[in-house]
């Protein structure tokens, strides 16, 4: 994946990390707790979850990220760090995960990798697109790419629930609750929202393409889902969430 627009992220997708405080409920409260917030970005749940904890580490794999946390939250520890091989050993009481997972391709070694950091009995919260998690966006982008002449192939990870639960209890964890639910997501900026979006988190299919056909197939898509995604007053996209809660 390209290097991250942080400020961009920050400024018109902050529904991120607003839409994953709702996971925030599900932390234990325990003071003495030790908690990784895997794929952290610029920190903004890494702040509420260092309340909950003596010790919060947030890790995301995206340096100009790390570079925004640790500007922002000068108290708190920022790794920069592969969730595929993460640095640490049973140290961690929970891992915390919002809107990473569906970017990391092969869940069965990030789960590995999550039990391997864990303590015993420790836990995993985790939310991320589920199955069916922007379809109409992607789809179009997909078609209106070929229209120009170009390939895009989907790089994003988007299970069912049930094909998650099976990872987990291969990976020895205890399910206490896994479900997927639709959530429309409005986007900012008016007109521009969904250009925005995609500009984000297509960042690395569009930059191999030139600036003008980029700018003709980002036309295209809003051409084709303004009836579907826009509500006459902003773009809302057509988000799928899959929510689970386990512990070893």
């Amino acid at each position: 994946m390209s290097e991250w627009n942080a400020v961009l992220y920050d400024n018109k997708h902050d529904f991120v990390a607003e839409y994953g405080k709702g996971l925030l409920e599900f932390v234990p409260k325990n003071k003495n707790q030790h908690i990784l917030d895997l794929g952290c970005g610029t920190g903004t749940l890494t702040s509420q979850l260092a309340d909950l904890a003596d010790t919060t580490i947030g890790l995301d794999s995206s340096e100009s990220m790390i570079e925004k946390a640790r500007e922002h939250y000068t108290d708190i520890q920022f790794v920069v760090g592969d969730a595929l091989t993460l640095p640490f050993e049973k140290q961690f009481d929970v891992v915390f995960s919002n809107a990473v997972f569906h970017w990391i391709a092969d869940h069965n070694t990030l789960l590995k990798q999550i039990h391997k950091v864990l303590k015993p009995n420790g836990l995993l919260i985790c939310e991320f697109g589920a199955n069916g998690n922007i379809a109409t966006i992607e789809n179009t982008f997909m078609a209106a790419c070929r229209d120009f002449g170009y390939d895009y192939k989907p790089k994003f990870n988007f299970p069912t629930s049930q094909e998650f639960a099976d990872l987990l209890e291969k990976n020895k964890f205890v399910i206490e609750k896994i479900y997927d639910y639709d959530r429309p997501t409005p986007l900012k900026d008016k007109e521009k929202g969904l250009a925005n979006w995609m500009r984000q988190f297509f960042a690395s299919d569009l930059e191999r393409i030139p600036e003008k056909a980029q700018n003709e197939i980002i036309e295209e898509v809003d051409k084709l889902t303004k009836e579907s995604l826009w509500n006459g007053k902003e773009w809302v996209a057509d988000y799928r969430r899959l929510r689970a809660i386990a512990h070893l």
